[in-house]
Order: C-alpha cells, then structure tokens, then sequence
C-alpha cells in the first residue's frame, strides 16, 4: 500500500481557507461599516430635516401667535370703542333729561334762597346753599316733593351764618333725582 501524506495539502487548504475566511470577514466589515456609515448619514439627514421642518413650524406658529396678539389687541380697541360709543349714546339720551332736571330745579327754587354748591351723584342731589330764613328752605323742600322730577328731599343741617347777613342760614339738603313715569323708555329700566 503506498502511503500519501497529506499533511502538508491539508496545511495548504486551511491556509486557504484561513485566507477566504479573512477576505469575507473584511468584506463583511467594510460592508458593515459602509451599512452603518449609510444608516447613521440616513438617520442624521432625517433628523436634520426634521429639525427644518420644525424651525419652519415655530416660525409660522411665532407670525400665527402676532397674529392672534393683534387681533386680541383689535378685539380689546373694539370692546373700548363700543363702550366709548355705548357713553356717549347715553349721554345723548339723557341730555335733554338733564336740562329739564336743572329747569325743575330753577322752577322749585324761591326768593331768597341761592346756591353754593349742587353735585349729582348718580340719583342723589346735594345742595349747599344760603337762605334769608328757614321758611325759604321748608318751601324749596315742598316744590321739590311736588315736582315729579325729585323725590325724598332730607334737610341734613341748617346753621346761622353772618357773613352773608344778619338773618342768613347756611343750609345743607339732599334729594333724589328721578324719571317720570312719562319720561321713562318704553320696555326698558
């Protein structure tokens, strides 16, 4: 029987193959490393974009949010103005109440009693004023309670006074200041 070695044959073919072995581990990791070099520029070029696209989002939620600060702005300039304009409608209204309120007053007022002082707020009257005697004062009380314009006339003092004569009084009275039931709007307050 002849006898082959085949020792060094099997030496060669795993060197070889060892050769092989290494040429595809390379290439599998040049391929591997091209794969992740691909991915991770693949996954920065999206995040990238999306990072673009949400700039593009804030700025146009940042020109939305002027936008809605303007028109909330407009908003309030139209809620003053129509307040504005809702006052001077109401004064309009109210002007010629006004003057027949201040002729019922001129109309209750007798000889010899005059005014220092008359302010209105909202339907209260207060008077300051002189008066030659105290009878002057009950009398401008009884016109103003006949008067359909004024009600609940109240003396809150009366006091002598001599720097405007001998028999002068200071006198201080409140009453109230009302709308006829002719005068009222119809279906309103």
């Amino acid at each position: 029987m002849a006898r082959i070695n085949l020792l060094p044959w099997r030496e060669e073919y795993r060197q070889e193959k060892k050769k092989e072995f290494l040429t595809q581990l390379g290439a599998v990791c040049v391929l591997a490393a091209i794969v992740a070099f691909g991915w991770v520029r693949y996954v920065d070029g999206s995040i990238e974009n999306q990072n673009q696209r949400n700039q593009i989002l804030q700025n146009e939620i940042a020109v939305l949010d002027k936008r809605v600060q303007e028109i909330n702005e407009l908003k309030k300039k139209r809620q003053q103005l129509i307040a504005r304009m809702k006052v001077i409608q109401d004064l309009q209204g109210t002007r010629p109440t006004i003057v027949r309120y201040f002729d019922e007053i001129v109309r209750a007022v007798p000889d010899g009693l005059f005014f220092t002082n008359l302010t209105r707020q909202g339907g209260l009257v207060s008077v300051k004023g002189v008066t030659e005697s105290s009878n002057r004062v009950s009398s401008f009380m009884r016109n103003l309670d006949h008067s359909e314009w004024f009600a609940n006339p109240n003396l809150k003092s009366i006091t002598a006074s001599g720097k405007y004569g001998e028999q002068a009084s200071e006198f201080f009275l409140q009453f109230n200041a009302v709308l006829p039931a002719s005068e009222k709007p119809e279906g309103g307050a």
